[in-house]
C-alpha cells in the first residue's frame, strides 16, 4: 500500500456538494430552505440523510412515512449505488451543487428498493465486498477474517475513517506473486441500462499486464471502431483513467470501498 497511499488517501476523500431540495408535493405551504452538505464519494446517501430527514419531515404534507427518496432530474436515484457512481452518471462537474430532490411519498416501487435503516446499507456493503473477494481470491481472505475485521470495514466506511478501513481492507487488496487476483471486480454503467460486467483476468496466460482497454474490448467492443479506438468516454471518481492503465493497478487503487471498480460510460 506504501506508494499508493496518496492515491487511494485522495480517492476516499472525494466530495461533491449537493443541495438537498423538498419536492413542491411534498409540503402544503411554503418550501423550506435547502440543505446543503458535502458528501463523500464513496459513501452512500442513507449514511447521510438524517439530518436531511429531521430538517424537512416537519414541513412535509404526509407525515406517515418517515422513509424518504431522491431524485435528479426527474430520476430516482438508487441508494445501493456509491454517491460517486450516481454523480458520474448522472450529475455535472459544470453545474454545482448537484441538485436532488427529497421525496417523502409516493415511492417508486419499480425502480428504488426500501432502505429502513443503516443496517440495510452495511448488509449490501458487506454482501458486495463479499462479491468482490469471491472473484478476487476465491473469498478466502473474506472468509478468514474475525467478524471484528468485518466491522471495522464497516465502521471506517460509516465515520469516514480512512486508516481504520484501510488497515483491514488492505488485506483485501493484496495480490504479489502467485496471489494475484483471480478476475477484477467491476461493473460498467450507462445511463437507463442494467450495469455490465464479466469475468476479466488481470494477466494474460503468459503473464503480461491486461489494461482498462483490454477490459473494456471484453465487455463493450461495440464501442470501440475498426482501428481499436474507444468512442466513448469512461470515469470512475470524476475522473477519466488513461485506457492503456493496468487494470489491476486501477483495481488496487481505484475501486469504491465495496472493492468494485464502478464504471460509467458516456458520450460526453
Amino acid at each position: 500500500m506504501g506508494e499508493n497511499r496518496e492515491i487511494q488517501k485522495g480517492v476516499w476523500e472525494g466530495r461533491i456538494p449537493v443541495a438537498f431540495r423538498l419536492s413542491e408535493e411534498d409540503t402544503d405551504g411554503e418550501r423550506p430552505e435547502p440543505v446543503y452538505l458535502m458528501v463523500p464519494r464513496i459513501s452512500y446517501f442513507p449514511l447521510h440523510t438524517e439530518k436531511i430527514n429531521k430538517h424537512f419531515l416537519k414541513y412535509a404534507s404526509e407525515k406517515e412515512s418517515e422513509e424518504i427518496w431522491l431524485e435528479h432530474d426527474n430520476q430516482p436515484l438508487k441508494w445501493h449505488y456509491p454517491v460517486g457512481l450516481l454523480f458520474d452518471l448522472y450529475g455535472s462537474e459544470t453545474s454545482l451543487p448537484w441538485t436532488i430532490t427529497v421525496h417523502f411519498k409516493d415511492f417508486p416501487e419499480e425502480e428504488l428498493l426500501h432502505c429502513v435503516s443503516k443496517d440495510a446499507v452495511e448488509s449490501h456493503f458487506m454482501s458486495s465486498i463479499k462479491e468482490a473477494d469471491s472473484l478476487k481470491h476465491r473469498g478466502q481472505v473474506i472468509n478468514s477474517m474475525q467478524k471484528r475485521d468485518h466491522k471495522q470495514l464497516w465502521t471506517g466506511l460509516l465515520h469516514d475513517k480512512f486508516d481504520q478501513f484501510w488497515s483491514v481492507n488492505k488485506k483485501l487488496m493484496e495480490s504479489s506473486g502467485d496471489e494475484t487476483f483471480k478476475y477484477i471486480p467491476f461493473r460498467l454503467y450507462m445511463v437507463d441500462r442494467h450495469y455490465m460486467t464479466n469475468l476479466f483476468r488481470p494477466l494474460t496466460e503468459e503473464g503480461h499486464h491486461q489494461s482498462l482497454k483490454h477490459l473494456l474490448l471484453s465487455a463493450v467492443p461495440q464501442f470501440f471502431n475498426e482501428e481499436e479506438e474507444f468512442q466513448k468516454h469512461v470515469r470512475i471518481h470524476g475522473t477519466e483513467p488513461l485506457l492503456d492503465t493496468p487494470i489491476l493497478w486501477l483495481s488496487e487503487n481505484f475501486s469504491f470501498p465495496d472493492n468494485f471498480l464502478h464504471l460509467v460510460i458516456s458520450d460526453k
